[in-house]
C-alpha cells in the first residue's frame, strides 16, 4: 500500500532539467511575445477579450514548467542526463537529411533526389550491401511512381530537368519523375 508521499515523491529522469528547462524558456518567449500577437481592445469586456484565453494558457504554461523546472532542481539526480541530451542531438541528424532532401528536389529533380535519399539514409543506417542498396533504390522508386503517377501530387520538375532536349521524353520525365 502507497501513501501518499510516496505518491507525490518525484524522481529526477535523465534529460528531465534540460527539458524543464526548455520548456521554462519557451514558456517565457511566448510570455514577452503575446502583447505583439494577441491585443487587448479597448470597451470590451475581459472575456471576450482576445488576449484573455491565450494569456491565461501562456501564464499557466510560464507557471506550470517554472514548477517543473525547480522539481527537476531539487530532487535527486538519475545519472545519464548528458547521454540523453546526446541522443536528443542526434536525431537532429535526420531533420537535417530531411532538409538537404527537401533543398536538393527542385535542384536535380524528386526521382534522382529520393533515390540519393532512400540509398545514402539506409548507408547511413549500417545496412551494407547491394541487396540493401537495391531494395532502397526500388523503395524510392516506388515512393515517386505512386506519388507523382498514381497520386498525382505535383511536385516541381527539377531544374536539371530543363537541359534535356524537347520533346516526348523531356514532358514525360517533367511530368512524373
Amino acid at each position: 500500500m502507497k501513501t501518499l508521499q510516496d505518491l507525490f515523491q518525484r524522481y529526477r529522469r535523465p534529460g528531465d532539467f534540460f527539458i524543464a528547462a526548455l520548456a521554462f524558456l519557451f514558456a517565457l518567449f511566448l510570455l514577452f511575445n503575446l502583447p505583439t500577437q494577441a491585443p487587448w481592445l479597448p470597451r470590451v469586456k475581459t472575456f471576450a477579450q482576445p488576449a484573455f484565453w491565450p494569456g491565461v494558457a501562456v501564464i499557466a504554461m510560464v507557471v506550470f514548467s517554472l514548477l517543473h523546472l525547480i522539481g527537476a532542481m531539487v530532487s535527486e539526480r538519475i545519472p545519464g542526463r548528458m547521454a540523453e541530451v546526446l541522443e536528443w542531438i542526434k536525431a537532429v541528424e535526420y531533420a537535417i537529411w530531411f532538409m538537404a532532401y527537401v533543398w536538393l528536389v527542385p535542384i536535380i529533380g524528386y526521382l534522382p533526389a529520393t533515390l540519393a535519399f532512400t540509398i545514402l539514409l539506409t548507408l547511413r543506417l549500417g545496412y551494407r550491401g547491394w541487396r540493401w542498396i537495391l531494395a532502397a533504390a526500388v523503395f524510392g522508386t516506388l515512393v515517386v511512381v505512386i506519388f507523382k503517377g498514381f497520386l498525382g501530387v505535383r511536385i516541381p520538375a527539377g531544374e536539371v530537368y530543363q537541359s534535356l532536349p524537347s520533346g516526348p521524353f523531356r514532358t514525360f520525365v517533367m511530368t512524373y519523375l
